[in-house]
């Protein structure tokens, strides 16, 4: 009797390879290999964390589910932060949910909104991870061009709207490409939305880290913005929370239950050991994370210092946010190929750029916020080497 072995998914055949544990294993492959790749801090949560969860073990019941949305303590400090530092509000025909993580948060936003077929548009270059959510559930992405720096371009956004759009997606500081947008470029955004009846889902993460006189803007601080916005927010990079898992959500009012029935369904609640660290954490508040922010801001230096000595094969745009810069090198070579090589011939590794829907020429992405200022050095001089050597000018 022939036994036939059960399929995959199409749906999820379909959806990329997740490209952080692709470079992980080739590193693993190549120890001493310095890593410019992945996107996390070089510093971990406060010490208020750590205290916060010795609370945690007093209590018997905290061993046992908590409520979908977040304890309420977490919820009322977010509240304030978002109040302080956001302009957002609390109680104005929005909500938040305590997820584990911005990526569930996309993915919770996805859920609430969208069906199979929907569109959801993602302006180049994307982040990996929402372009693999949009296709898990079904949706088709729709990518967008920027200009030569990375920023908005608004007119090809509204050019790209059909009556299958869902959302239209921003993330400023931006992954991978370490740009700021304007505060006019994301309110015309919200206004495409709001004229369209669209949502404008703004992610947040890298909120805290920007140089240069950049400043952020969270678009749901807008007047009349509340019914079609949905921001996210992460704890991993200001807090180097990244193993803990928590990010927040501040949705619309009509939204909560929807969202809600996403989270029981695929996590019940955030980990409330995670969620009382993360109380501990906001009680610091932020300027833990701007403290170290000029650490980040001098190895940032250096990278950027390191870059021009490839100034005639390598575009290096303005990258305000964020740790990341995304070159485009001058090559016939693919990225893959290119960051393969790095990283088995000149131990450094970088993320290729295909990752992000860059497939018109070769892309790197260079991560520097894990990296001490002497560790940030090698891994450039390693980086300026190999490319030199392997594209052979």
């Amino acid at each position: 009797m022939t036994m036939h072995q059960p399929r995959v998914s199409r749906r999820m055949s379909a959806v990329q390879q997740p490209i952080i544990p692709v470079v992980a294993e080739l590193i693993r492959r190549h120890p001493g290999t310095i890593s410019l790749g992945q996107g996390v801090v070089f510093y971990g949560p406060p010490p208020t964390a750590s205290e916060a969860i010795r609370d945690f073990f007093v209590k018997p019941e905290n061993q046992k589910y908590g409520p979908a949305q977040g304890i309420p303590r977490l919820l009322e400090l977010i509240e304030r932060k978002l109040a302080a530092e956001n302009g957002i509000a609390s109680g104005t025909g929005r909500r938040i949910v305590v997820t584990a993580g911005g990526n569930m948060g996309f993915l919770n936003a996805l859920f609430a909104i969208a069906d199979p077929g929907d569109e959801v548009i993602l302006p180049l270059p994307y982040y990996f991870n929402q372009e693999m959510a949009i296709r898990m559930l079904n949706c088709t992405p729709v990518f967008v061009s920027t200009d030569e720096n990375y920023q908005l371009r608004p007119d090809l956004i509204r050019a790209a709207v059909t009556d299958r759009t869902r959302a239209i997606v921003t993330i400023s500081p931006n992954n991978p490409s370490g740009a700021v947008y304007s505060e006019d470029a994301l309110r015309a955004v919200n206004a495409i939305c709001r004229e369209q009846g669209i949502y404008h889902i703004s992610d947040e993460a890298y909120e805290y880290f920007t140089y240069g006189g950049a400043k952020h803007f969270s678009p749901v601080s807008g007047q009349g913005s509340e019914p079609h916005t949905i921001s996210l927010f992460s704890l991993s990079k200001a807090y180097g929370f990244a193993s803990w898992r928590i990010g927040y959500m501040v949705i619309p009012e009509h939204l909560y239950e929807a969202v809600l029935k996403a989270q029981d369904t695929n996590l019940i609640c955030a980990p409330l050991i995670s969620q009382y660290a993360a109380a501990g954490a906001l009680e610091t508040g932020s300027a833990y994370c701007r403290e170290r922010l000029a650490t980040i801001g001098r190895v940032r230096d250096i990278v950027l210092d390191e870059l021009q000595s490839l100034a005639d094969i390598c575009r290096v745009p303005e990258a305000q946010g964020a740790f990341y810069i995304l070159l485009k090198i001058d090559t016939d070579l693919d990225s893959m190929t290119l960051a393969e090589r790095l990283i088995r011939e000149h131990k450094v590794a970088v993320i290729p750029g295909t990752a992000f829907g860059l497939e018109k020429g070769c892309y790197l992405r260079v991560a520097y916020g894990a990296l001490e200022p002497e560790t940030a050095a090698e891994g450039m001089r390693r980086l300026v080497w190999g490319v030199r050597a392997i594209v052979g000018v």
